[in-house]
């Protein structure tokens, strides 16, 4: 039968094939197609011929056709053929497929669709016939019957799509079924339908199928849809992130992980990298990922970033186009969530609303720990991401020693943690990625060499940190760091001395290295910049104190710390201790050459040595030789001779140029402290060695010169200096500089020569008196250089030199005096103290609280991690009952014990007479229980009984003076914001001040609250005024905060309206915490407004603040616009704030700008009455200061008002109902009264304050209106 078919096929007409085709039965050409199929015989001819004698002009062709097709569709699914055949069978259908009329189409379709919702394809192999015939059916015109209606075969095709995406999807079709669609063309809103389907399918799915899905998915989002794809990968991706995370952090060990953290990352590059090409061939799909990420930034920037969309952002910086918007918006999502961070920090209010949550500083971190595994596409955009993190929010420049932010409204905080993020980055994508390390190192090396004149310590530290974590790694890097060294000379002395101790390590494993630099240093010795040579010297010196010589001392406090790889590498250590025995005498010939420069080098040297021995013991001699030489040249001999040192011999003199020569005090100091070391450290253990004796003896010498040196100082007058009150200290003459310089070196001698005779004194009575004998002759030339300098009144004259205490005799003076200190404060009230002991206006009393006052702002400023230590030291209990409650008796406890010390003290002070009030005593006590007061655990009873009696303490104590009221009210301030709002703290005090300064209506008596009493006329304003605004303003920017969060939620959640109607409620608490605190804080304003401020910068601040309160109004207006029509109206409660706004702020504020404006005019009208010319115009400056933020407080009011009409349109409340009419406010300027004014400028006294009281009224609304 076969045979027969072909042969009628080949004929040229169909009429016989048709013929023969018809009288068949209805099985038996589908059991002959069958039977070839599956015998692998050819079927695609005999499909042929089939087709051929089957027209689709008639209706027996065309439903012969529809049961072939039928018949082949099964076959394919069968599996029983072979791959060529079913490919061969399928291309025939695909073929002939835009013959059929379109009912047969809508027929086939429903066939394929049900297949695939009932589940019953085998292979999936004929699904590659569906996208044909949807297309074959889109382009019939006719109207073809569908379900129970009739559509045009667009529309039944639309109709087919919905019902397979809204259909169940086996899980292995999933992938080919989303291929299908992009041979099929589509309309956006089918587009969407197939979008929707195929993400919903991503829980459903082996992770292994997601990326070939995901990249089926990209191909689609070429026809639209872009952003859906984009945002359903990301959110995908982002909770198995969070889920993962949560499962790795389980205090629980789970018996199953859902997803090997592996394999999740390596799919997760994976589709990355599927993206990024996406977006290479379709750059409208970057602009989407961009814009989608933006969008986030406007509320809450966590809420759509994440580990993974980070990670993908940072790839599409690898596309040029995408860099810069990129890493740009990278940069700035991480300063918004630090900021954030402090603004939580920094307030309990926002604490209890704003769940704790990861920030994108954490989140970029776990990416860098992610791109272990083969993200090497993410690298590159950490790499620069880090370093812009560092360039733009390190440390700026630098002028007289401080360093300048360059944004001063802006906290420093954020910006130093943007800054340490970046320097993070760096350092973790160096440790995990071997081939960006030359890259990093090049451009940390290139910074720090080309920004000699711009802080570089950051880059330094990052420098430091590198090293110690790979120094052999580093090794192959070498090249570039020796590069780095043939710029030292060029570089700061600063920046030489960092960048040397930040290569140590470098030095130790390389030699290379090591004698590049000897070679560099050696140069710039003989350099003729005085910088250079200096830099040499601190090189050599970093030399000498980490090559040690055999024999030398281990101190563990001084050794380097070095990484194991390091130690690894120091296997023949007596030999490189030999090597560096000789390594190390070479420099020290070097550095005694240095001994005949300039003063800088030599002191240089001075402050060097002493580090030297400490690490290197076995240079003891040789450097203590070496001091001992040069100070022979100073020396004198002779015991009877006065004064002992040849003071003349350590000045320069050339020409009229005056300039020290020997800086003689460094070097007694350095050769004190060598002794004092070698004392201490040495000598005990070469007891019983007899080959010693000489150098011992050699020390001796050094022991006698200082006891000598000691006596005759003592002996000395000034007379025998020419230091006495007659000589000439001015900077003007040579002789007065000369003396000066002669006057620092003898005040610089008594202070060694006091710590010399301390650490030899052993508390003897004879030392001690020698050392207060020292003090005399010090304090005696330091108030004659005081008295000389006060009357010259100079910069230069009040330039003081350094101490030269060392920190080590420093503290041992003060943890003797310290616990005296804190028990004579303590213990004797100031009262009881005679007045007969009083130095310059300050008692011992007063200095010991200044004392102490410093010691616990430094510890907590600089050793914040043993404050336990520091408060267990101030216990002054039995040790052993102290060691068992150690462990119990947490900072909070014994911080409190402190407190209430100092609380005593400040009570006793106020319970005194006004006129015995000691305001520094006051201050003073209120700074100790301010520092001492963030110590305490916001949680904690302890704080609340502090903020309690704080509170108190405010409450009834009236003091008028402002410095301590200032201090008191900001203690009060800063405790209450760490436990709740302060804005019910805010309205009562508000009450205070209106109460003491009366109404600017001066016929209204206010009534006088009295909620505190350190309230009171004298500090009512400006003092506490301005605390309380400044107070309100913080209280604003957080509520600000919170719209603006909100607001963002809402734009997202738009997106889908099932999600904004569910995500209304989790805001309601929000929402209903910003009412309530703009609801006090108007009742707040209400009060002001009313107050009879005096001109100034009360008024000022209070205008522009109601401008921030309108302003934050109008916001929360707006808000509730968006949220309007999800949420069907807005809260009673609202409605209530609009009210209270309309009739207890609004009216009051045209009031109070009247009130302003009359101050102005009146102070107008008198200024030019009475006061000189120059007055005037500094009153009139002030008045236009005052006012100018006026228009800015009218233009906010309006626009509040013009959104409330907007409101009470959408939510059909009529919110105006509560708001008088603004009053009139005309800003133009009237031309014929500003040429009347000037025209009687000119007139006699008394026309001229009327004209100028007419013009006033006139002329100061266009001013506003000009600077509006």
């Amino acid at each position: 039968m076969d045979q027969k078919i072909l042969s009628l096929a080949a004929e040229k007409t169909a009429d016989k094939l048709q013929e023969f085709l018809q009288t068949l039965r209805e099985g038996d050409l589908t059991n002959l197609l069958q039977n070839q199929a599956v015998k692998g015989k050819v079927a695609g001819a005999l499909l042929r011929a089939i087709f051929k004698g089957s027209p689709c002009s008639e209706e027996a062709g065309t439903l012969r056709r529809r049961k072939i097709y039928t018949c082949c569709i099964q076959l394919v699914e069968s599996g029983d053929l072979q791959k060529e055949i079913a490919s061969e069978i399928i291309g025939l259908l695909m073929l002939e497929a835009h013959h059929f009329p379109g009912p047969l189409l809508v027929e086939l379709a429903n066939e394929f669709i049900s297949a695939v919702r009932e589940g019953s394809l085998v292979n999936g192999k004929s699904l590659e016939l569906l996208p044909i015939i949807l297309t074959a059916l889109a382009t019939k015109k006719e109207n073809l019957a569908y379900g129970k209606g009739v559509l045009s075969g667009e529309e039944c095709k639309k109709q087919l799509i919905n019902t397979l995406c809204s259909g169940r999807w086996d899980q292995q079709y999933v992938i080919q079924l989303t291929s299908m669609f992009k041979d099929v063309p589509l309309t956006a809103e089918e587009v969407e339908f197939v979008v929707e389907k195929a993400l919903s399918m991503f829980s459903k799915m082996n992770l292994q199928e997601i990326p070939p899905l995901v990249y089926q998915l990209l191909v689609l989002s070429s026809k639209g849809s872009r952003k859906s794809v984009l945002e359903g990968i990301i959110a995908f991706f982002s909770a198995l992130d969070k889920q993962h995370n949560e499962e790795q952090s389980g205090d629980e060990l789970l018996d199953v992980v859902t997803v090997p953290s592996g394999e999740l990352r390596h799919v997760e590059g994976t589709i990355i990298l599927h993206i990024v090409f996406a977006i290479k061939l379709d750059y409208e799909l970057g602009r989407e990922l961009v814009k989608h990420l933006k969008v986030g930034q406007q509320g809450d920037s966590n809420n759509n970033l994440s580990p993974f969309s980070i990670a993908l952002l940072l790839s599409v910086t690898r596309i040029q186009r995408f860099q810069d918007q990129v890493l740009d918006l990278l940069k700035t999502s991480v300063v918004k969530s630090f900021k954030d961070l402090q603004l939580l920090q920094g307030s309990k209010f926002l604490q209890n609303l704003v769940p704790h949550r990861s920030y994108v500083s954490t989140m970029i971190l776990e990416v860098v720990k992610n791109s272990v595994h083969s993200w090497d596409h993410v690298t590159q955009g950490l790499v620069e991401l880090g370093f812009i993190l560092m360039d733009s929010y390190g440390p700026k420049k630098v002028l007289d020693g401080k360093t300048i932010e360059t944004s001063p409204s802006l906290s420093r905080m954020p910006n130093q943690h943007a800054c340490k993020l970046g320097a993070n980055i760096l350092l973790e994508t160096f440790k995990i990625h071997e081939m960006i390390r030359q890259e990093i190192l090049e451009q940390v090396l290139n910074r720090v060499v080309t920004r000699a004149s711009s802080p570089i310590s950051h880059f330094l530290d990052l420098l430091s940190n590198i090293v110690m974590y790979a120094p052999l790694v580093l090794q192959s890097c070498s090249s570039k760091v020796t590069e780095a060294f043939d710029y030292l000379s060029f570089l700061p002395l600063q920046t030489v001395q960092r960048l040397l101790k930040a290569v140590q390590p470098l030095l130790k494993v390389s030699m290379s290295m090591r004698d590049c630099l000897i070679l560099v240093l050696r140069k710039a010795m003989f350099a003729n910049q005085l910088d250079a040579r200096k830099s040499a010297v601190a090189g050599f010196l970093l030399l000498l104190k980490n090559f040690k010589v055999l024999g030398s001392l281990s101190s563990s406090q001084c050794s380097q710390s070095l990484s194991v790889s390091q130690v690894h590498v120091d296997v023949h250590s007596h030999y490189n201790s030999v090597a560096n025995e000789t390594f190390c005498l070479e420099i020290m010939d070097s550095l005694r050459r240095c001994l005949s420069q300039q003063a800088d080098v030599r002191l240089m040297l001075y402050e060097g040595f002493y580090d030297v021995l400490r690490r290197n013991s076995q240079l003891a001699n040789s450097v203590m030789q070496t001091l001992l030489s040069q100070l022979k040249q100073f020396y004198e001999p002779k015991p009877d001779l006065l004064p002992p040192l040849k003071l003349e011999a350590c000045i320069l003199t050339q020409g009229d140029k005056i300039s020290l020569q020997e800086p003689l005090d460094y070097l007694l100091c350095c050769i004190q402290h060598c002794l004092a070391w070698y004392k201490n450290t040495v000598i005990p253990l070469q007891q019983g060695e007899e080959e010693e004796e000489e150098e011992e003896a050699f020390y001796e010498d050094l022991d006698d010169i200082l006891e000598s040196i000691t006596n005759r100082m003592i002996k000395s007058e000034l007379e025998d200096f020419e230091l006495d009150k007659s000589a000439d200290f001015s900077q003007s003459t040579s002789i007065g500089i000369k003396n000066n310089i002669c006057a620092f070196l003898v005040m610089g001698v008594c202070e060694v020569l006091i710590e010399y005779n301390f650490s030899i004194s052993s508390f003897s009575k004879n030392r001690f008196e020698d050392i207060l004998s020292l003090f005399m002759c010090y304090k005696k030339l330091s108030d004659i250089l005081n008295e000389k300098a006060g009357k010259a009144k100079t910069k230069t004259a009040n330039k003081t030199n350094d101490s030269l205490l060392s920190m080590k005799f420093v503290s041992s003076l003060l943890t003797a005096l310290f616990r005296v200190l804190l028990w004579r404060y303590t213990s004797i009230p100031t009262s009881v103290e005679e007045s007969g002991k009083k130095e310059k206006g300050k008692s011992i009393s007063l200095l010991c609280l200044e004392g102490l006052q410093k010691i616990f702002s430094a510890v907590q400023q600089f050793y914040q991690p043993k404050i336990q230590q520091f408060l267990r030291a101030l216990d002054v209990t039995d040790k052993e009952g102290e060691e068992r409650e150690d462990a119990d008796v947490s900072v909070t406890q014994r911080t409190a014990f402190q407190i209430r010390q100092f609380q005593r003290s400040l009570l006793n002070l106020l319970s005194s007479q006004e006129e015995d009030f000691n305001s520094k005593e006051a201050l003073l006590l209120v700074t100790v229980l301010t520092s001492l007061s963030k110590l305490l655990e916001p949680s904690s009873p302890q704080f609340v009984q502090m903020l309690s009696w704080t509170s108190k303490i405010c409450k009834e104590n009236s003091r008028e003076d402002a410095l301590f009221c200032k201090s008191l009210m900001n203690l009060l301030f800063s405790l209450h914001v760490s436990y709740k709002s302060p804005v019910i703290l805010l309205r009562d005090l508000s009450q205070d001040i209106h109460g003491h300064l009366g109404d600017i209506d001066q016929d209204v008596e206010v009534e006088k609250t009295n909620h505190f009493a350190i309230v009171n006329l004298r500090t009512a304003a400006p003092t506490v005024c301005l605390l309380v605004l400044s107070q309100a303003e913080k209280v604003l920017e957080e509520v600000d905060w919170l719209i603006t969060k909100l607001k963002g939620q809402v734009s997202q959640e738009t997106l889908s309206e099932e999600a904004s109607s569910q995500a209304t409620l989790p805001n309601q608490p929000v929402e209903k915490a910003i009412i309530m605190q703009l609801g006090t804080l108007l009742t707040f304003f209400h009060e002001l407004v009313q107050t009879a401020l005096p001109s100034g910068s009360c008024v000022d601040t209070l205008l522009k603040d109601l401008c921030k309160m309108y302003t934050t109004l109008t916001a929360l207006v707006r808000y509730y616009l968006q949220v309007c029509q999800s949420s069907g109206g807005i809260p009673k409660n609202m409605e209530k704030l609009v009210k209270l706004s309309g009739s207890h702020l609004t009216p009051l504020c045209y009031s109070f700008i009247s009130y302003v404006q009359n101050k102005s005019k009146s102070l107008n009208y008198t200024g030019e009455k009475k006061e000189k010319p120059a007055a005037v115009a500094t009153a009139m400056a002030r008045v236009l200061r005052e006012t100018k933020p006026i228009p800015n407080l009218i233009f906010a009011i309006e626009q509040y008002e013009k959104f409330l009409i907007h409101l009470s349109k959408k939510s059909k409340v009529n919110l105006m109902q509560h708001m008088k009419l603004s009053t009139s406010r005309d800003f133009k300027i009237k031309g014929n009264i500003l040429d009347m004014v000037l025209r009687e400028d000119g007139e006699d006294e008394n026309e001229e304050g009327t004209a100028s009281e007419h013009g006033g009224q006139n002329k100061e609304p266009a001013k506003k209106k000009r600077k509006k």
